[in-house]
C-alpha cells in the first residue's frame, strides 16, 4: 500500500490504509475474504452504533467505564450511527459466522474515534476490546444487532408500506365500486364480481401481513445482549443485558427487552428465520396481486385490458408506443428476490452449532435486504401504480354481457339443463347471454334484466 500504516494486534503487525479508523483486524479480514464485495447494509451498521453506544452508556451506569471514555465512545458511535463512517466498514459479508470481524470493525473505528474526541485528550487510551467492547461478546452483539435492524426496518418501513398499499387498493376499489367485472377461477370466465370486491381482497392480504409481521416482532425483540460467549454472561455485570435493552428502547421507541434464555437466544436465529418467514408470505401475496393486475392489463387489444396503468416509459427499443406494467414487473422481480433469500434464511437458520448460529452474517444481510426491498417496493406499488389505474368501463360491460356464466343466475328460473344449452348457443356465436335467453325461454325483458344484473349477481344470495 502507497499510503499506510502499521497496526499491531495479538497476532502481529498488520499494514492497514492510512486515514482509515479501523485497525488490523478488520485489515486481516479484508484480506481474507475477498469473496462478493457485499458489505453489511446501512441499517445493520446503524443499528451495531446503536448497540455500541447504549453499551457504554449502561457500563457507565454499572460503575464499569468512567465518565470521559463513556462519553467519547458515545460520541464516536453517534457518527457511525449517522453513517459518517459507512465506507470504513469494508468487510465481505461472507466472512466469520459469528460476525466477529465486522464487530470488531466497529470496535476499532470507535476507539480511534473515540481516542479522537475524548475531552483534553486524557490519559487512558480507549481500547477497541477493554472499552468499547467491555461486557460484549461479538456472539451476542451481532445477533442483537440483526434484531433491532430488522425491528426497527418493519416498524418503520414495511408496515408503514404495507398500510400505504392497503389504503390504496382500498380508496381504487371504492372509486369503482360500481363497475362488475367478470370474475375467473382456473383462469376462466366465472361469475361477475365487483372492482371493490376484487381489491378488498388484495387489501385483506396486505392487512394479514402486516398482522404476521406484529406476531413475528414480539420475538425478535427479546435481545440476546448479556450472554457474552456462549450464552452464560461471563464477564459482564448481571444486569447488562436488561439496561442495555431498557436503553435501547429509550432511543428507539420499540419496546426491547432482554431474551427470556440467552442460550436460546444466541444458538439459534429462529426469530429471523419466522420473520423471514412472514416476508416470504407477503411476498408470495404481492406476486399474486401483481400478476393479477398484470393480466388485468394485458392488451391493449389483443388481452384482457379491464384496466389501464398509466403509461411511465416506453416498453420497448424497437416497438414504438409499446407501454408495459414496469412497476407490476418490479414488485414480481423483488418478491422473487424475498422468496430465495428466505430459503438461505432458513438453510442459515438450522446453522445453530451448539451454543452459537454461525451463519449471523449472511442472515443479516437477506433479512435486512428483504425488509429494504419489499418497502420500496410496495411503497412504489401503492404510489406509481395503484392509486394512479384507470378502469375500461365499457370493455369490462361488454366482457361481462358475453359471459356464457351468466346463466348460472338463470339456475332457479329455467333450471340446469336449459341454462346451459343458452349458454352454449350464446358461447358459439358470440353473442350476449341476454340477447339468446330471450329467445330460448319465456322470460320477459323485465325478468331478463333483473335475473341477469351483473351487480345483483355480485352481492351473493339467490336471484329473485
Amino acid at each position: 500500500m502507497s499510503e499506510s500504516r502499521i497496526e499491531t494486534d495479538s497476532m502481529g503487525e498488520v499494514e492497514v490504509p492510512k486515514n482509515a479508523y479501523y485497525g488490523a483486524q478488520t485489515q486481516r479480514a479484508v484480506d481474507n475474504f475477498p469473496v462478493s464485495g457485499i458489505r453489511f447494509s446501512r441499517s445493520f451498521i446503524q443499528a451495531l452504533g446503536m448497540v455500541k453506544k447504549n453499551a457504554a452508556k449502561v457500563n457507565h451506569a454499572l460503575g464499569e467505564l468512567d465518565s470521559g471514555i463513556t462519553d467519547a465512545i458515545q460520541k464516536a458511535a453517534q457518527e457511525v450511527i449517522d453513517g459518517k463512517h459507512d465506507d470504513d466498514f469494508p468487510i465481505d459479508i461472507f466472512q466469520t459466522g459469528s460476525g466477529t470481524s465486522t464487530n470488531m470493525n466497529s470496535n476499532e473505528i470507535i476507539s480511534r474515534r473515540a481516542n479522537e474526541l475524548k475531552d483534553g485528550g486524557g490519559d487512558v487510551e480507549i481500547h477497541p476490546n477493554d472499552h468499547v467492547n467491555y461486557g460484549q461478546s461479538s456472539n451476542d452483539v451481532i445477533p442483537t444487532s440483526i434484531r433491532v435492524a430488522a425491528v426497527l426496518g418493519v416498524s418503520n418501513n414495511l408496515i408503514p408500506a404495507l398500510q400505504k398499499l392497503k389504503e390504496a387498493f382500498l380508496e381504487k376499489g371504492a372509486e369503482f365500486s360500481d363497475v362488475a367485472k367478470t370474475g375467473r377461477t382456473h383462469l376462466m370466465d366465472a361469475m361477475p364480481v365487483t372492482i371493490e370486491q376484487e381489491f378488498q381482497g388484495y387489501a385483506r392480504q396486505i392487512e394479514l401481513g402486516i398482522e404476521r409481521l406484529e406476531a413475528a416482532l414480539d420475538r425478535m425483540t427479546e435481545l440476546p445482549q448479556g450472554g457474552t460467549a456462549v450464552g452464560t454472561g461471563l464477564n459482564t455485570n448481571p444486569e447488562f443485558g436488561s439496561k442495555v435493552a431498557e436503553a435501547l428502547s429509550e432511543e428507539t421507541g420499540i419496546d426491547f427487552k432482554e431474551a427470556e434464555n440467552h442460550f436460546e437466544a444466541q444458538a439459534t436465529v429462529d426469530a429471523p428465520v419466522e420473520l423471514s418467514g412472514q416476508l416470504k408470505t407477503i411476498a408470495v401475496g404481492l406476486m399474486k396481486i401483481g400478476n393479477d393486475l398484470r393480466w388485468m392489463n394485458s392488451g391493449p387489444n389483443s388481452g384482457i385490458g379491464e384496466i389501464q396503468l398509466e403509461a411511465l416509459q416506453p416498453g420497448s427499443s424497437i416497438m414504438p408506443g409499446k407501454i408495459n406494467p414496469v412497476i407490476e414487473e418490479s414488485i414480481t422481480m423483488v418478491c422473487a428476490q424475498v422468496i430465495g433469500n428466505d430459503s438461505t434464511i432458513t438453510v442459515a437458520g438450522q446453522s445453530g452449532n451448539f451454543e452459537l448460529n454461525v451463519m449471523l452474517p449472511v442472515v443479516a444481510h437477506n433479512l435486512l435486504e428483504s425488509i429494504e426491498i419489499l418497502s420500496n417496493a410496495a411503497d412504489n406499488f401503492a404510489e406509481r401504480s395503484v392509486s394512479r389505474l384507470n378502469v375500461n368501463r365499457e370493455k369490462i360491460a361488454d366482457m361481462v354481457g358475453r359471459n356464457p356464466v351468466l346463466v348460472t343466475a338463470l339456475n332457479p328460473l329455467i333450471g340446469y339443463d336449459k341454462a346451459a344449452k343458452i349458454a352454449k348457443k350464446a358461447f358459439k356465436e358470440e353473442r350476449p347471454v341476454k340477447e339468446v335467453a330471450r329467445e330460448m325461454t319465456d322470460l320477459s325483458d323485465t325478468e331478463l334484466d333483473e335475473a341477469l344484473d351483473p351487480i345483483k349477481m355480485t352481492k351473493g344470495g339467490f336471484m329473485e
